[in-house]
């Protein structure tokens, strides 16, 4: 049954960053929740692998909501002074902490991709763009702090004859606190990629992974991934 088309003919259109990811994911499923009729985006900048990409195809395909993958490699140029972009950098490994932080940072990469998700929002009449920025993220990466919310949604709002406006429904939780969410929609996360690497199964080493597995240990419950390791018992 497709989820695409809301049956309220009232109900507001709206653009949804789908990256695959467990928060993007989500974000998604509250959306579908609240009712909207769902434009889902995700982005090929020449990211490391496409296994989130994949995984984001699939779910639309199974919900039955339109999905664009944008193709955007052209700017790898631009982009390719990061872990996640370009293979030759050592992927670091363990929790994410100042030493390790930088290298996983694609240059303004949310600010581009939030600009071309505003464009596709007014080509198709969406009243809005929600993304998955989150509390834990503020000490990590600028681009998902409140501050640079609060100032691209008010660009959203002047751009374009049609105002945008942007929404970012866990940014002030932490990804436990998203998990939880989804845990309580009956959310099935072994629909989502997370892992830096990209292989067969996930590392279970990576910054994202690590994060991940926390994530589950703090809702006491087990990750319905497969890991290269015994990272499950590692993260508690």
């Amino acid at each position: 049954m497709s989820l695409s088309l809301s049956d309220d003919a009232n109900a507001s259109t709206i653009v949804v960053i789908y990256s695959g990811g467990m928060d993007s994911y989500t974000v998604l499923h509250r959306a579908i929740r609240e009712g909207h009729n769902i434009h889902a985006l995700s982005f090929d900048y020449g990211q490391r692998h496409s296994r989130e990409l994949d995984v984001a195809t699939a779910v639309c395909q199974r919900l039955g909501i339109p999905h664009q993958v944008v193709d955007i490699r052209a700017i790898h140029g631009l982009i390719d002074n990061s872990a996640l972009t370009n293979p030759t950098i050592a992927m670091p490994e363990g929790d994410y902490s100042a030493d390790n932080l930088h290298a996983t940072v694609v240059p303004n990469r949310n600010m581009i991709l939030l600009s071309l998700a505003i464009a596709k929002a007014v080509n198709v009449g969406a009243e809005r763009v929600d993304y998955g920025a989150h509390g834990g993220d503020h000490i990590l990466y600028p681009d998902c702090r409140p501050e640079f919310v609060q100032a691209m949604n008010h660009v959203a709002g002047i751009a374009n004859f049609e105002p945008v406006t942007l929404h970012a429904p866990y940014l002030q939780a932490s990804k436990a606190q998203i998990l939880r969410d989804g845990l309580a929609m009956g959310l099935d996360y072994r629909q989502t990629w997370t892992c830096y690497a990209g292989r067969e199964l996930a590392c279970g080493k990576c910054g994202s992974c690590r994060e991940r597995l926390a994530a589950f240990a703090a809702n006491n419950t087990v990750d319905p991934l497969a890991y290269e390791t015994d990272s499950q018992q590692v993260a508690r």
